[in-house]
């Protein structure tokens, strides 16, 4: 998938979608493949050209029998799909572009490793990555470091004009409880590399709406399609809700996320985003869409700073 701005490319890897049989997913491009695609990373093709190549991940009914502490062989088998497909991209199509990486979810987990073993350890790949967006994933530092913990040389983005860094947190309404799957170190999905509960580390929260810190409002988009829209018919591929999310980084109890707060009123009839999985994982199915305006025009901002 590739199209818009010229200037950098994005390499996208999408979250847990396949719904086949088997542990592993094939490379067939199928619906849930597209959808998610269009839905996550269809808006960045403004600031970049998109790539989002297809790799063999582990299925959700997989994953749902394994759970997300997962099975080592099945987790391999999608990690070095996603690996060959980074190297025939770099190989073939890359040119010396700056990248952004995306990934949420299983994405994201492949991704952290990815970076890890193939940038973090590289200047001239590092230099080369302008930024990482890895959400839902649970990039891990050293407690009061912006780095130390899944990279050695990656460090959050701190502000909008920022390079070679990272961009990760995941979405709660409230503070994640105890059972919480992402938000504290040693949670997520396993095939983040070295991603276990580390003493004296913390997981990564960085505002898109905030970098610099506090409290930003969000500028979500969803598909039209992908929800429900109250009573309004909606005759436009996007639909988004401004001036009804703010967000802002919180760490209390272990645990660091981004709480997001509704701030349309009580007589704001627009839905809502719920924890659809239950509180355990917040708003993790929406975390991409909800701050997907703010992350576009984030990358728009760090490629206009190369220049």
């Amino acid at each position: 998938m590739a199209g818009g701005a010229p200037s950098i490319d994005c390499f996208y890897l999408y979250p847990t979608v396949s719904r086949e049989t088997t542990a592993n997913a094939d490379l067939v491009i199928q619906r849930a493949e597209i959808k998610v695609a269009a839905s996550q990373a269809a808006r960045f093709s403004a600031v970049c050209r998109v790539w989002a190549p297809m790799y063999r991940q582990q299925t959700s009914i997989d994953l749902n029998r394994e759970g997300l502490s997962g099975n080592p062989a099945v987790e391999q088998v999608a990690y070095t799909s996603a690996l060959a497909a980074w190297r025939d991209y770099l190989a073939h199509d890359n040119r010396g572009r700056p990248i952004v990486f995306i990934g949420h979810s299983q994405g994201a987990a492949i991704l952290i490793r990815l970076l890890s073993e193939e940038i973090d350890p590289n200047p001239e790949l590092r230099a080369r990555m302008l930024s990482a967006i890895l959400l839902g994933g649970n990039v891990q530092v050293a407690s009061g470091s912006d780095v130390g913990g899944s990279f050695q040389h990656i460090a959050a983005c701190r502000s909008a004009t920022d390079a070679h860094c990272v961009i990760a947190y995941s979405a709660f309404g409230e503070s994640p409880p105890e059972s919480a799957l992402f938000a504290r170190p040693g949670t997520g999905i396993s095939l983040q590399s070295g991603q276990r509960a580390v003493a004296g580390q913390s997981v990564v929260c960085t505002n898109p709406a905030a970098l610099g810190g506090g409290t930003g409002e969000l500028q979500p988009y969803f598909l039209s399609t992908s929800r429900p829209v109250g009573g309004l018919t909606i005759h436009t591929r996007w639909v988004t809700y401004p001036h009804m999310y703010r967000a802002e980084c919180r760490n209390a109890g272990g645990a660091t996320w981004l709480q997001v707060d509704h701030i349309g009123g009580a007589g704001d009839v627009r839905p809502k985003v719920v924890e659809t999985l239950g509180p355990t994982w917040g708003y993790h199915l929406d975390e991409v869409n909800l701050t997907l305006g703010n992350l576009v025009a984030l990358v728009g901002s760090q490629a206009r700073a190369l220049h």
